[in-house]
């Protein structure tokens, strides 16, 4: 009988002590996925807004020499991610391709003007800096237009805006959940045993002395699940650069080794705290409190 009793307190101690390392695990698996993508969103939103070209257009009367000399001028400006030039020949290929039927044949000339699509840097696609380079390009007496998605421009950075204060609103509520669920699985871990803490208690043992082995045990069961929740935290890192390498979300690795650092600290954190209270809960409780 006393065997069949010490089995089911060992089964519900282990099954105590996996629940908290897997509500470790779970979420801090979240916050570290959370804190990747802060750390990558700035570098997500400028890939996006850097695939949005501006194509300036050359008048007819613009020699090569000219239309030279402006390549020059943007390879050197900061501003400048990338640029291709595209002549006038170059661009009918592609519209005869794109239509299916050379439309020049119609025309009997070549209606298009030679150009630059030039991409600019991801801080460079916002209103003012964009406009104020489409006014200093617009000097160049030989160009005689410039072409952007203005609409588009302004939805990137408008939903830009919103998704970080979106994600700071998530980070928060994450976070409150993060702690509420580690404490309630460590109090009830700790709950079972409140008739110890109590004997304890009543022979002699210092309220220091009973939190000890408690506040060591939650810490190890913390370090245990946020270690999982680094190496899954990794394996997503990995997964994430073998499948879309032009992210380049390994890049930053001062920053993803601080997030798992931060991670692994708010797992022994968390634990520590919540136990401290949660045993020194039970040791101002009166025995009669205990039932």
């Amino acid at each position: 009988m006393s065997s069949s009793f010490d089995n089911f307190q060992k089964r519900r101690l282990i099954s105590s002590y996996f629940s908290v390392v897997l509500s470790v695990f779970l979420v801090l698996f979240l916050l570290g996925i959370l804190g990747l993508f802060i750390i990558n969103s700035k570098k997500l939103a400028n890939d996006f807004k850097e695939n949005i070209a501006m194509t300036v257009f050359f008048k007819n009367e613009a020699n090569d020499s000219i239309v030279k000399a402006f390549g020059t001028q943007i390879k050197a400006s900061p501003f400048v991610k990338s640029y291709t030039y595209v002549t006038k020949e170059a661009a009918a290929k592609e519209h005869t391709d794109i239509i299916g039927e050379d439309f020049m044949e119609f025309l009997g000339e070549n209606p298009l003007q030679n150009s630059y699509d030039i991409h600019l840097k991801g801080d460079y696609v916002i209103n003012d800096s964009i406009t104020k380079i489409e006014a200093g390009l617009r000097q160049n007496t030989m160009i005689s237009d410039i072409v952007y998605d203005k609409q588009l421009v302004n939805l990137v950075n408008d939903n830009i805006k919103k998704v970080s204060m979106w994600i700071l609103v998530i980070s928060v509520f994450l976070a409150f959940i993060a702690v509420l669920l580690i404490n309630s699985s460590l109090r009830l871990s700790i709950h079972s045993n409140r008739f110890i803490i109590k004997t304890m208690q009543m022979v002699g043992a210092t309220k220091a002395f009973i939190r000890k082995p408690f506040v060591m045990r939650s810490i190890k069961l913390g370090m245990i699940g946020a270690a999982l929740a680094v190496l899954a935290l990794i394996g997503v890192l990995i997964y994430v650069e073998t499948s879309f390498p032009n992210l380049g979300i390994l890049e930053d690795k001062a920053m993803i080794g601080l997030v798992l650092l931060a991670v692994l600290g708010i797992g022994v954190l968390i634990t520590w705290l919540s136990t401290y209270f949660a045993t020194q809960r039970f040791l101002n409780l009166r025995t009669d409190d205990l039932y």
